[in-house]
């Protein structure tokens, strides 16, 4: 519950209302397991009926919270939290199947019942059945009716609770199917723009080496400029850069001169 508190107060209070409904769930079947009458065990039944109901409703509570927040968090929480709701599902149905295993056997004994008197007196039912007169006849033969349709009504109910399970259980299934599909989905997303920029950190690596190489050349040929101007002011007389234009000694132009004069 701390963990689940860390992420949402919501979320942490639903998981502590959840347990301590399923820590009454095991505490009430193992309570029924000692009770021998039937009408007590059919009261503690109801019991533990609604309180998987109100498991029911929370959990349905979970799953709409971690709906909400799951856009605000990262891919291994959503993940986490969907395996804490299948758990908590698991974990109800397991309850509802051992719901069921007792409801039936509570039916069978009913059935037991009804029929042992006449398993028991055999051929003298017939005698007893001679000596009824019409109406007590009719008046058992309905009850006998309303007995069945009373033991039909609770089969259909068994029934359609299953249903019910197995819809919501499906349903689930198909929300976190869609789920790991967008997940996937995200993730391909991610994947394909990381390739495509680390190919963009290439290129610009490439393109800044590029420019760094045109910038040393100038740089040699900037310092290359500067060290003949120096050579060139420091000794005016050398012979290795005369022929270079625009650096040769003003000398010869001088000599020139006078021999004109």
């Amino acid at each position: 519950m701390s963990s689940l508190s860390s992420i949402s107060e919501a979320l942490g209070e639903i998981d502590g209302q959840i347990s301590d409904l399923f820590r009454a769930l095991s505490n009430g079947f193992q309570k029924l397991e000692k009770i021998k009458e039937s009408s007590r065990q059919s009261r503690q039944l109801e019991e533990l009926t609604d309180k998987m109901r109100d498991c029911k409703r929370l959990i349905k509570d979970f799953d709409r919270e971690v709906k909400d927040m799951e856009s605000r968090n990262d891919p291994n929480t959503n993940r986490m939290l969907n395996e804490k709701k299948q758990s908590m599902i698991k974990e109800l149905n397991s309850y509802v199947a051992l719901k069921k295993q007792y409801a039936t056997n509570l039916e069978n004994k009913r059935v037991e019942l009804f029929e042992g008197p006449n398993e028991e007196v055999g051929e003298g039912n017939v005698l007893l059945a001679s000596s009824m007169t019409n109406q007590q006849l009719v008046d058992h033969g309905n009850q006998m009716m309303d007995d069945t349709d009373q033991a039909i009504e609770r089969g259909k109910k068994i029934v359609q609770e299953t249903i019910n399970v197995g819809t919501e259980t499906a349903a689930a299934l198909k929300a976190q199917t869609d789920q790991m599909s967008r997940i996937v989905n995200e993730l391909d997303s991610i994947h394909f723009s990381i390739k495509k920029a680390s190919k963009l950190v290439k290129e610009i690596g490439r393109q800044v080496a590029t420019d760094k190489c045109i910038m040393a050349l100038l740089f040699l040929i900037v310092l290359g400029v500067i060290a003949i101007i120096i050579v060139k002011l420091v000794n005016p007389n050398n012979k290795d850069i005369r022929d270079i234009p625009g650096l040769a000694p003003p000398a010869q132009t001088r000599k020139l001169l006078s021999y004109a004069n």
